[in-house]
């Protein structure tokens, strides 16, 4: 009988994708670097240079910090700036780690870094407890439906490692993130910076009891089978060859957002709504019969019909409602104002079209959950309600059932900007105030 290889048991092991947040010096990158220091995933050279790199500004023990700064300017000002992805495994799990900026005017980064998260760690100093921007972590963690929120309440040796700290803050966030529909909270007491329950058990907090950062990192419950889900293939091209081996191969490429395909299968295509049958799945130049997300594929149809990029084939009898009316939560990540009459630019998975906001009916309070109704405008890390009209009808899932094909884009038109990130179907709002709306319908965008 043969061993079973490294290799083996590395691609046996489950994926998680986490990312990080918290305020500005709550130690998210240092939290980082002693995840991958104590858990000897950092080469040897990455080692010697920051070993190196902290010599040079007088500090005598390694700045783990430095392993996930890495642009030059996060190491001049001390802060992080952008989202830095590192890869690193344990025997009993790979991850993919986002770490993300803390400083609120990087707050938009922690959208890019949590939107494909499994799970989500909020620091928070423990001298500080939680502040406004642990409430606005929070509350995209919820928006963005991660599954598994940790609270890691650091520098618990600047506080004596007492107890009752920990205990309040813990109870005061996960209060919180209850209200926010956050579906699990689990708290862990630490020192980043002494290494108390990152990778090791803390012996001065004996009164602590449960797991240690990467000891939950390594069990909490993931899956990535999406195969169950509603069938969605976002059209990315129309390939045609013409050879002579293929004279009338028409295929419609693109990567499974979710579910399954199978040849025989009749599918609906949106938004024109026409139906056909799937008469062959090609999967990297190889004829299947089935095919799953996240699958790259080219479906071929039976029916001749009209299909470009950014159309939606999905099976018939399980098709989204098709509009161009859009309702949904939207965190506002640009530095111009968000506006009423605004148009604006929608990219849903493979398709871009025209839109106008035509109401802003609230904007979230983040200190008590309450909705400032009619705001007119978002600014920058805003998160609100809008309703947008577009030129052409969409087929969007709700965000709660498809993170991939319930989340869009609006981009100001005039340079590429992106402005804001949507969840379809999202809202903290218990009521919505009703009335006309409005908007300004200038030429070429009156919908």
């Amino acid at each position: 009988m043969s061993s079973t290889t490294a290799a083996e048991q590395l691609s046996a092991t489950t994926l998680l994708r986490f990312a990080t947040a918290g305020s500005v010096d709550d130690g998210k990158s240092t939290l980082v670097g002693r995840l991958l220091h104590d858990s000897k995933s950092v080469l040897t050279d990455q080692l010697e240079a920051v070993e190196h790199a902290s010599r040079s500004r007088g500090q005598e023990a390694p700045d783990l910090a430095l392993l996930t700064d890495g642009l030059r300017a996060e190491r001049e000002q001390g802060i992080t700036i952008d989202v830095a992805y590192r890869y690193f495994a344990t025997a009993r799990r790979r991850f993919i780690l986002a770490d993300t900026p803390g400083h609120v005017q990087y707050t938009r980064n922690m959208v890019t870094g949590a939107s494909t998260a499994e799970l989500t760690v909020i620091l928070v100093d423990a001298r500080n407890g939680v502040v406004e921007q642990t409430r606005r972590h929070a509350a995209i963690a919820a928006l963005l439906r991660v599954p598994h929120v940790v609270l890691a309440v650091n520098k618990m040796d600047l506080v004596g490692y007492e107890e009752g700290v920990f205990a309040r803050i813990a109870e005061e966030f996960t209060a919180y993130a209850t209200e926010l529909g956050v579906p699990e909270v689990t708290a862990i007491p630490i020192s980043a910076l002494a290494g108390d329950n990152v990778v090791e058990p803390s012996a001065t907090m004996d009164w602590y009891g449960g797991p240690t950062v990467l000891e939950h990192l390594e069990t909490v419950p993931v899956s990535h089978d999406l195969t169950g889900c509603h069938a969605r293939l976002p059209v990315q091209y129309v390939i045609r060859p013409q050879t002579a081996e293929h004279p009338d191969y028409r295929g419609y490429a693109g990567q499974i957002a979710a579910g399954t395909f199978r040849v025989g299968q009749e599918v609906t295509v949106l938004p024109s709504g026409r139906t056909s049958r799937i008469s062959g799945i090609d999967l990297l130049g190889t004829a299947v019969d089935i095919a799953w997300t996240p699958q790259s594929v080219t479906l071929l149809l039976e029916d001749d019909i009209d299909i470009s990029r950014g159309d939606l084939i999905v099976p018939s009898g399980d098709a989204p409602a098709t509009s161009q009316d859009v309702e949904a939560t939207v965190c506002h990540v640009a530095d111009r104002p968000l506006t009423v009459g605004q148009r604006v630019l929608l990219k849903h998975t493979t398709r871009t079209v025209k839109a106008i906001v035509k109401e802003i009916p609230s904007r979230l309070t983040l200190d008590d959950l309450s909705q400032h109704a009619e705001p007119g405008e978002l600014v920058a890390n805003d998160i609100g309600t809008v309703r947008v009209r577009t030129a052409e009808p969409l087929a969007l899932d709700a965000y709660a059932d498809s993170r991939r094909t319930g989340s869009f884009l609006l981009i100001d038109p005039a340079d590429g900007t992106t402005l804001a990130a949507g969840m379809a179907g999202e809202s903290f709002a218990t009521e919505r105030p009703a009335g006309p709306a409005a908007g300004a319908d200038d030429a070429g965008w009156d919908f």
